[in-house]
């Protein structure tokens, strides 16, 4: 279930973390979990044996419509109070969101049950049995409030663990991206030295621009337009080291969304796979091709491919590893709706990422 906060959370800034328990109650899957809880309670009591000298379907909406108003005022008035809580103690902000949750529907109840005696309806109960009314419905609310708040802590507490984890995971894929980026160029730019002093300076000059964009990402999400002038500037590296051997089709939309948030460093292993895996083991080298557009739906789609060595000459490595690093960090950033996919052929090899818009 998504967690994209409604137009109503969007006026409220983010709570404090003293009590990282709380979910964002002004978010839509909070409100539609507490609505379902809820529903089902109805469903269960109505079911239940009871009076039925009333029809089924005319109680069960009305309670249902009854409920369903506690349970948006309950959420309405957990939601403005978020902030508050959060910097209280736990054990407090606990106890405090449980009264809240008691209070509203004590207090909507008894407004009911005025309003249902005034317009004589007969929707509640008998004007004798008003403090019977809502001190049942009291109760209810501190059992089903109680579960509620129960398991959004365990539901909150597992997502903090998600995201602790996948974060520690991307910082050790980063660690291992830029050192071992750092060796490749190094030694290209050491071969180049006697031989071609004025081409080994400007792979220094390319280097020195690739690591100001790489180490000053920080983690930060880059754009698409930044990634691929990244795998632009090690092409040109390694095609220093390779020659002739290295061919580069760099085919790019006009309309392609540049300014597309991307993780930092999300194409340049891709590129660099390909050379290492489809390049380098062919003595006549091969054709790197790159190729970005636009999607219908706002986004790109990128296309990597390169020449596939028959199996007597691939170079023995951990690819598969890093593709699924690769896609771990498509998936942590866009979601579901972002992927890569590969696609091997007899003589190709070919990455296909999706990138929607945020």
């Amino acid at each position: 279930m998504s967690d994209t906060p409604t137009p109503f959370a969007a006026k409220h800034a983010p709570a404090p973390a003293g009590a990282p328990w709380l979910p964002d109650f002004c978010s839509l899957p909070v409100l539609l979990s507490a609505m379902l809880v809820v529903e089902l309670l109805v469903v269960a009591v109505l079911l239940a044996p009871s009076d039925e000298t009333r029809p089924l379907l005319p109680r069960l909406g009305t309670a249902t419509v009854f409920a369903q108003w506690l349970t948006l005022l309950c959420i309405v008035c957990l939601c403005m109070l978020r902030a508050t809580f959060s910097r209280l103690p736990s054990w407090a902000s606990v106890a405090a969101a449980h009264a809240i949750l008691v209070a509203a529907v004590a207090a909507g109840s008894a407004v009911v049950f005025s309003i249902d005696q005034q317009l004589g309806l007969g929707l509640t109960l008998p004007a004798a049995l008003g403090a019977r009314f809502v001190l049942r419905n009291a109760l209810l609310a501190a059992l089903v409030g109680a579960a509620l708040l129960r398991y959004f802590y365990v539901i909150e507490q597992w997502r903090a663990r998600v995201r602790a984890e996948t974060q520690a995971r991307l910082d050790g894929l980063q660690a291992r991206i830029r050192p071992h980026f750092l060796f490749n160029s190094m030694n290209t730019i050491a071969s180049l030295i006697r031989a071609q002093p004025l081409a080994a300076e400007h792979a220094v000059m390319d280097l020195s621009d690739l690591f100001r964009a790489a180490l000053g990402a920080n983690n930060k999400p880059s754009t698409l337009a930044a990634e691929l002038e990244l795998a632009q500037r090690y092409l040109a590296i390694e095609r220093l080291r390779l020659g002739e051997r290295l061919q580069v089709d760099f085919d790019l939309a006009a309309d392609l969304p540049r300014d597309l948030p991307v993780p930092a460093l999300l194409l340049q292993p891709l590129v660099e796979n390909a050379i290492h895996h489809g390049i380098q083991p062919l003595a006549e080298g091969g054709t790197v091709r790159v190729h970005a557009q636009r999607e219908e739906s706002g986004g790109a789609l990128i296309r990597i491919a390169n020449p596939r060595p028959v199996d007597s000459a691939r170079v023995p490595s951990r690819n598969g590893v890093a593709l699924a690093n690769t896609r771990m960090r498509i998936e942590y950033h866009f979601g579901r709706r972002g992927a890569l996919d590969v696609r091997e052929g007899e003589h190709d090899f070919e990455v296909i990422l999706r990138l929607p818009t945020p």
